[in-house]
């Protein structure tokens, strides 16, 4: 069920016809994509999708989308399209180039991107869009369990017009917060995965030392949740751990790419960034011990082996992208 949003969705004018929802096009149904892709069917979106994962696509036509036989067949139909793909070479493919979809959006559209981007990419595409459609960013943050629920943050980068068009549409997905122009929203995505990480990076060093000095890990764990160590990551991020699957729902390999394009942000800053240096180092540590496809809370696992600790711990840990 979607909650109230769809009703502020549908946008009746009082006394006069619906006004009609505008057109989306979806490209990317993956861990992410498509339970967004979701909730815009539900809120009575027209929706027409696309993915090369099969299994994904149909689970968007069961629940009403239209299909394309390429990304480029579901740009030519959308007035607001979006993209949601893992990395920025994925966007390269998909979006630049002569045959990309960029060159198939039709004049009066909306190019927003979901992905967490490079800004150096979403300039030289916005750049090369056709006249008259626009770009905007937003990467979102809340992971699975948020965009099952339209419970994310959007992050927008985009002027003000193309802002108040995607807005309605967004505010099904979660909280929408305009950043500003162009490429801001990928800047504050990455700031808060740079925080993210720093704290994953941190929460099994913190764990094994109170363990390793006598403190059973649920009273630690209780207690940090009612003290200043609490944060998202301890609550949203350590049931992870205490199950043993470490979150397959983002990899290693993701955390390395933000990573890397936090350290291109960090070029702009004229001052050492030891924190997130650190957190790089530790990501990338686990990455070569388990490999780069890895679940992302692997990072707090290579502390558990060296140390020879076990940080699991009873309870019902639902995993996040099933609640």
């Amino acid at each position: 069920m979607v909650d109230g949003r769809k009703i502020q969705s549908i946008q009746l004018t009082k006394g006069k016809k619906m006004t009609p929802l505008p057109s989306i096009g979806f490209v990317g149904l993956g861990n992410m994509g498509g339970p967004m892709c979701l909730r815009l069917l539900g809120a009575g979106y027209p929706v027409t999708a696309f993915d090369l994962n099969q299994e994904a696509l149909n689970k968007a036509v069961a629940a009403g989308a239209r299909t394309a036989s390429s990304a480029r067949e579901c740009a030519q139909q959308a007035e607001i399209f979006l993209t949601s793909l893992p990395r920025p070479d994925h966007i390269q493919e998909v979006m630049g180039g002569e045959n990309g979809a960029l060159r198939s959006l039709k004049k009066g559209s909306i190019w927003v991107d979901l992905t967490t981007n490079s800004n150096e990419l979403i300039f030289q595409l916005a750049a090369e869009a056709p006249e008259g459609v626009n770009v905007v960013d937003s990467p979102v943050t809340g992971a699975v369990d948020g965009a099952r629920n339209g419970k994310l943050t959007l992050f927008v980068g985009g002027d003000q017009a193309s802002f108040d068009r995607v807005d309605p549409v967004l505010q099904n997905l979660g909280m929408v917060i305009h950043c500003g122009k162009l490429g801001t929203g990928n800047v504050v995505k990455l700031v808060t995965n740079q925080l993210w990480f720093i704290s994953a990076a941190a929460i099994g060093e913190g764990f094994a030392t109170g363990m390793a000095n006598g403190v059973e890990l649920g009273t630690l764990w209780h207690a940090i949740q009612n003290s200043v160590g609490d944060s998202f990551v301890i609550r949203h991020d350590a049931p992870s751990i205490f199950a043993g699957h470490y979150d397959p729902s983002f990899s290693l390999d993701l955390c390395l790419k933000d990573l890397r394009l936090i350290k291109e942000l960090n070029r702009n800053v004229r001052a050492a960034m030891p924190m997130t240096t650190a957190a790089e180092g530790a990501f990338a540590l686990a990455a070569s011990r388990y490999g780069a496809s890895a679940a992302e809370l692997h990072v707090a696992r290579r502390i558990e082996d060296d140390a020879g600790l076990s940080m699991r711990l009873k309870g019902d840990w639902v995993p996040h992208w099933e609640k």
